[in-house]
């Protein structure tokens, strides 16, 4: 998910997909533990969507500060 995707989003939709994304690497973790896991890259990506989601909440609500 790309930052001007994540801008145009609510902030209960940008909860949602945090929700579902930090879901998502749980089930990876679990996948690779188990050696079912074969896009490596899917793990970085989930990270980088995580904290990308967690940035835009932060702005927001420094900016209603």
């Amino acid at each position: 998910m790309k930052m001007k995707d994540i801008k145009k989003k609510t902030e209960k939709d940008l909860y949602k997909e945090l929700q579902k994304a930090r879901e998502a690497l749980r089930g990876f973790r679990f996948g690779s533990a188990g050696s079912h896991t074969r896009d490596t890259k899917e793990g970085r990506e989930l990270k980088k969507t995580i904290a990308r989601i967690l940035t835009e909440l932060n702005q927001r609500v420094k900016s209603n500060s």
